[in-house]
């Protein structure tokens, strides 16, 4: 897997599909450039997990489109809009966002890990 953070993510100027991720996991053993498949999204936030929302559901339909353009698509992408403490998790299926809303928290960190680690296994 790799792991991203800070990396420009343009895909599809036209239709907002611009901009810098937060962070991305990616199964590509590659370090260096973001390559398919895209798999989880993390967008971070200061105080407001449901403003995270938007632009979160937008990175996934990024990589949607990234991972088919590179014909390496995946049934499912996963987000995250973090605090740092508070984790919230998104799926996105074809053109089906769904929202799970039990409040995930930073500590103990193994349990995080392991639901992030279960979204790469999943893809």
């Amino acid at each position: 897997m790799s792991f991203f953070s800070g990396e420009d993510f343009t895909v599809d100027p036209e239709q907002g599909l611009s901009g810098v991720c937060d962070f991305l996991l990616s199964r590509s053993p590659e370090q260096l450039i973001i390559e398919a498949p895209a798999v989880v999204i993390v967008e971070a936030k200061k105080d407001n997990i449901k403003g995270g929302f938007g632009q979160c559901i937008a990175e996934m339909i990024a990589a949607q489109q990234f991972n088919a353009s590179a014909n390496k698509p995946l049934e499912t992408i996963y987000g995250t809009v973090t605090t740092g403490n508070i984790w919230t998790f998104l799926k996105l299926e074809q053109k089906t966002v769904t929202i799970d809303l039990t409040d995930h928290f930073l500590m103990p960190v193994e349990n995080l890990l392991g639901i992030l680690g279960w979204m790469l296994e999943q893809s």
